[in-house]
């Protein structure tokens, strides 16, 4: 295993880490003078996961380690990352119930399209808006983390979950468009030389049938004998 897949594998080890953080109410870290409370134990933990979404597609470019397992895990993190934070907002109250379901939605969807894509051979990179997506999704749960002891950013950070779900419809459309033709195409393509080669199977199995009846031992074998 590389050092890309490894902070991969590590992202997703954060998630209960966050969730737990979050959830908790009477959660608080001891720091000199200073008391570290849940959101900002929470808002550490996830951008410090977020930060090892950026460092492992680096590394992976600059040590050329893009790997296929690394493609698929990656997103696999970030999505694990993001549905986790979203519902643990929705549980302290914090993001209405129906964004989290509308950006989670859009992840199983995409992800999804990721699984039929891979099994017919293509490979889903991210694109351009897709990380746009998740740089705002970054933004905004960070915003609406810190709305947990401060009420007043609430409003901004719900602002913010407004550009998340553009971004997040957006970006799955173009997903969509770009490779589901792609990838319909191909299974069409497939099934077509399937039943090609059924009918050719069909067709032999045909002629060995008539090839068999006009044989002259045929006829003899399936003449009644004749009574004198």
């Amino acid at each position: 295993m590389n050092v890309p897949n490894a902070l991969s594998i590590l992202r997703i080890f954060f998630v209960p880490l966050l969730v737990a953080a979050l959830v908790q109410e009477n959660v608080a870290i001891p720091l000199g003078s200073l008391q570290v409370t849940r959101e900002w134990l929470a808002l550490a933990i996830f951008l410090t996961a977020a930060f090892t979404d950026l460092l492992d597609g680096y590394l992976a470019r600059r040590w050329k380690q893009v790997t296929t397992i690394g493609t698929l895990l990656d997103p696999i993190a970030d999505k694990l990352l993001v549905s986790a934070a979203l519902i643990s907002l929705v549980e302290v109250r914090v993001l209405p119930g129906w964004m989290a379901i509308l950006v989670i939605g859009r992840e199983f969807a995409v992800s999804g399209l990721r699984a039929i894509a891979a099994a017919e051979g293509y490979t889903i990179r991210a694109s351009d808006l897709g990380k746009t997506k998740m740089l705002s999704q970054v933004i905004a749960i960070s915003w609406l983390l810190l709305s947990v002891r401060h009420p007043a950013l609430l409003l901004p950070g719900k602002i913010l979950m407004w550009g998340v779900i553009l971004f997040s419809v957006l970006s799955a459309v173009s997903y969509f468009r770009k490779f589901w033709r792609k990838v319909d195409e191909r299974i069409k393509k497939r099934r077509r030389r399937e039943l090609l080669a059924l009918e050719r199977k069909r067709q032999k199995a045909l002629q060995r049938q008539r090839g068999s009846s006009s044989s002259p031992l045929a006829g003899i074998i399936s003449k009644p004998p004749e009574v004198s």
